[in-house]
């Protein structure tokens, strides 16, 4: 059964009040030795008060390295589940239980179960954002900073079965022609709603500006396409991951960046490099499920040692050994630390 959607309650704190709540959850985070982790798309004052802010690799490597006694996890269901998997030991807190994701709700450990059964011998890779059951049926673990790693590890002549982002695992397929890849069709209703049209249409707006793509989206598909076929000029089209488009607003020369992504982002993007300017391409990409976290429960976590998050020792087992080759393969993660 699919997730509902919930409503995405905007902040009514003011300015004075953000400051002393931040102010009172880095305190106790402190008393309760407690390290907070916060995603790119979370809210910006929820990034603001992190420890760590990052995508979901960075914050993965995070949570295996932390000494903190707390792991407070501002993202989504998932993570907080790999963020357990990887630190059993610690006391992992999600501060909102509606935290979940559309696109882990996509499979179920059985589904990949049957698939695997359809295919012998094929070699199952799955996106991290997926459920604990999930990841205990996998061979490999990845994000989309390093699926490219991960797929270039396997044997050549083995067949692949990628899940459950259908775009992501369209990508692979792309830029690896050569390989036997199935594709499971499931989606971020977030990224699938970013279209080529929108896009299309504030590049006419803003013809002097990078684009950075996130694999997952919709619009990366027809883009990739177009430079393939000789119709679209790559200069300026960059598909990336979310750390990776980091990297590229902080590096590169252009004064303009059009992001085709969640746009939480944009906040961090704009503590990185404050003299360029960020624009939405669909300024209604906003993921719901990460918006339900909010100073407030954050506080509340601390508080109230809400909500904690814990994975059967059965399938935790099963399910690290992917997580395990999914963080030793692919480029470090980049890393700030929170204010």
């Amino acid at each position: 059964m699919p997730l509902a959607l919930p409503v995405i309650e905007p902040s009514r704190l003011s300015p004075g009040e953000v400051a002393a709540l931040q102010s009172e959850i880095r305190r106790l985070a402190e008393e309760r030795d407690a390290v907070i982790l916060a995603h790119n798309y979370q809210r910006p004052e929820v990034q603001d008060v992190a420890h760590f802010v990052g995508d979901s690799l960075g914050l993965s490597r995070e949570a295996a390295k932390t000494d903190a006694d707390v792991i407070v996890f501002c993202g989504v269901h998932f993570m907080a589940e790999t963020a357990a998997i990887l630190s059993p030991r610690k006391r992992v807190l999600l501060p909102d239980l509606r935290a979940g994701c559309s696109l882990a709700d996509t499979i179920t450990a059985a589904d990949v179960r049957k698939w695997k059964g359809q295919f012998p011998g094929y070699i199952a890779v799955g996106y991290v954002n997926t459920t604990a059951e999930v990841k205990a049926e996998l061979d490999y673990c990845c994000t989309s900073g390093n699926v490219l790693e991960v797929v270039d590890a396997i044997p050549a002549d083995q067949g692949i079965l990628f899940l459950p982002d259908f775009f992501l695992g369209s990508h692979v397929r792309r830029m690896r022609p050569d390989r036997n890849v199935e594709v499971w069709m499931g989606e971020c209703h977030v990224h699938a709603g970013i279209r080529p049209d929108v896009l299309n249409q504030i590049r006419r707006e803003h013809p002097d500006a990078d684009v950075l793509v996130h694999p997952e989206c919709g619009c990366a598909g027809q883009l990739i396409y177009g430079i393939g076929c000789g119709d679209l000029d790559p200069k300026g089209i960059h598909i990336a991951s979310t750390e990776g488009m980091i990297n590229l607003v902080r590096d590169g020369a252009a004064r303009e960046y059009i992001i085709a992504t969640e746009t939480g982002i944009m906040h961090r993007m704009q503590k990185e490099a404050p003299s360029k300017r960020f624009l939405a391409a669909d300024p209604e990409a906003v993921c719901a499920y990460m918006k339900t976290i909010t100073l407030e429960n954050t506080r509340d976590a601390l508080v109230h040692d809400r909500y904690p998050v814990t994975v059967p020792p059965d399938i935790a087992a099963r399910a690290k050994a992917s997580v395990d080759r999914m963080i030793a393969l692919g480029p470090q993660a980049s890393q700030k630390p929170g204010d």
